[in-house]
């Protein structure tokens, strides 16, 4: 059910998983630097149609996007890079199927995955990366400031499925859901994706050139500060917020329309 477009050389790599549709645009963000970094190319797919809805497809910003599940590698790190939709259907088979070409053909000795994770704070807060481990072993060894273990109780998302799954065969992984301001989940969160990558940079020991995403950071936070100075209620619930003050979800959604506006302007 896979294609293989040609065979790069790798020994043991990590295999980071990046979902196409994720809070804070951060899957796919931190998927497509990474791709570009490291030169990487495209050197396997997955047919979809056995895992989606044939009924319809997603838009953003006014773009119809197919689902793909395509895996990329490069020639200056030993990462498969993963950007995949969730599947519909049969997750059982799509997450072993994604596990057989990074770890039966190709070794891998580490599974990465990122979720953004939709936070009541303010973008201007400390942020956490919460984490989930497979194995005792793997979390001991991620242990630094910033990370906190992840206590959830209610379904399971895909990543975790993914982690139970790597389990089975062994393998460890451990799943990244970085803290996503929920204003700013429909766009992508800087922040969340400098946070991210910082972490690739300081546990992989990538080679990796943050400041065009710092500069992303800067002119991000300049346009929400400029809207504060603007607009009285944009500055009072930022504000609350800051204070760990709990707004109301009329005040939430309000809060987003206006941050919403003064990106597309």
């Amino acid at each position: 059910m896979y294609k293989l477009n040609y065979q790069p050389q790798l020994t043991e790599p990590v295999f980071i998983v990046s979902w196409i549709e994720d809070a804070g645009r951060l899957g796919p963000a931190v998927g497509d630097y990474l791709i570009e970094k490291f030169d990487a190319a495209c050197f396997c797919e997955i047919e979809p149609a056995p895992f989606f809805s044939l009924t319809g497809v997603s838009v953003y910003h006014d773009i119809a996007h197919f689902p793909e599940i395509k895996f990329y590698a490069g020639t200056r790190e030993d990462l498969i890079i993963l950007k995949a939709a969730q599947p519909q259907f049969d997750q059982y088979h799509f997450l072993n199927l994604i596990l057989d070409v990074a770890q039966l053909h190709y070794k891998a000795k580490l599974v990465v995955t990122l979720s953004g994770t939709i936070a009541p704070l303010a973008h201007t807060q400390p942020r956490r990366i919460m984490t989930v481990y497979n194995q005792a072993e793997i979390q001991r060894e991620f242990q630094q400031p910033g990370l906190e273990d992840l206590t959830w109780s209610g379904p399971p998302a895909i990543s975790s499925y993914l982690l139970w799954a790597a389990q089975k065969r062994d393998l460890p992984a451990v799943s990244l859901w970085p803290e996503i301001p929920f204003y700013l989940a429909p766009h992508p969160d800087y922040k969340a994706i400098f946070q991210t990558l910082s972490f690739f940079r300081n546990q992989l020991k990538l080679d990796l050139d943050l400041h065009p995403i710092e500069r992303q950071v800067r002119l991000q936070n300049e346009k929400i500060e400029n809207l504060r100075n603007e607009d009285l209620q944009v500055e009072q619930l930022l504000t609350a917020l800051e204070s760990q003050l709990t707004i109301t979800s009329e005040d939430q959604m309000e809060l987003s329309r206006k941050i919403a506006r003064a990106f597309q302007e």
